[in-house]
Order: C-alpha cells, then sequence, then structure tokens
C-alpha cells in the first residue's frame, strides 16, 4: 500500500496514492495506516483524491483504522470521488466521518 504522510497546520494528512481499496489490499492498508498513526496529531485527515473504487473491506480498514485511534483522535476523509462519496453516504458512514470534498474544506 503506497500511502505517504505530512504535518500542515497542526493535522496529519495521509494520502493514499493508489486507484483502489478493496479486498486485495485492505489488511496492508490498515497495518500501515496503524504504524502511521501510532503517534501524531489529534487530528488525521486520509485523503482520498487519487481513490476510484472502494468496497466493504476498504471501508472496514478505513473504521479499523479509525478504531485504533486514542479516543481524543480522529480521521476526517476529503477528496473523495463521486463513487466513493457514494459508498460513505449509503452506509451511513458519513455519519462517524467528516467529509470534504478537498483538502481545503
Amino acid at each position: 500500500m503506497n500511502l505517504t504522510s505530512t504535518v500542515k497546520d497542526g493535522s496529519q494528512i495521509i494520502t493514499v496514492n493508489a486507484s483502489r481499496i478493496d479486498a486485495a489490499i485492505a489488511i496492508r492498508f490498515k497495518e500501515d495506516m496503524h504504524g502511521m498513526t501510532r503517534t501524531g496529531p489529534d487530528r488525521i485527515i486520509l485523503d482520498l483524491t487519487s481513490v476510484d473504487f472502494i468496497d466493504s473491506s476498504g471501508l472496514g480498514a478505513i473504521v479499523a483504522a479509525m478504531k485504533n485511534l486514542e479516543p481524543h483522535r480522529r480521521i476526517d476523509l476529503a477528496g473523495l470521488n463521486p463513487s466513493v462519496d457514494k459508498v460513505f453516504r449509503l452506509t451511513r458512514m458519513d455519519t462517524v466521518f467528516k467529509l470534504y470534498p478537498t483538502l481545503d474544506g
């Protein structure tokens, strides 16, 4: 899984450099997210700009990454294309995560 991390304005931005988060990479994604978020700012922004497809395994991996955080930390999602956004809204995960159209809000 190709993830990159930067810190900007007190938030950790983790960029997914892949077009899919699916069953084939979900376990690796979850492991990499856990490693990158063990410490750091309270707010993590997961940049999904490059992601064109997410399935239930990918959704579960993002939820698992959130559950691995301390209670005062959170993951927000940014850059969702229409099909990925639709998955989060249909599964009501938009009530769990804050969704932003771009990294700028």
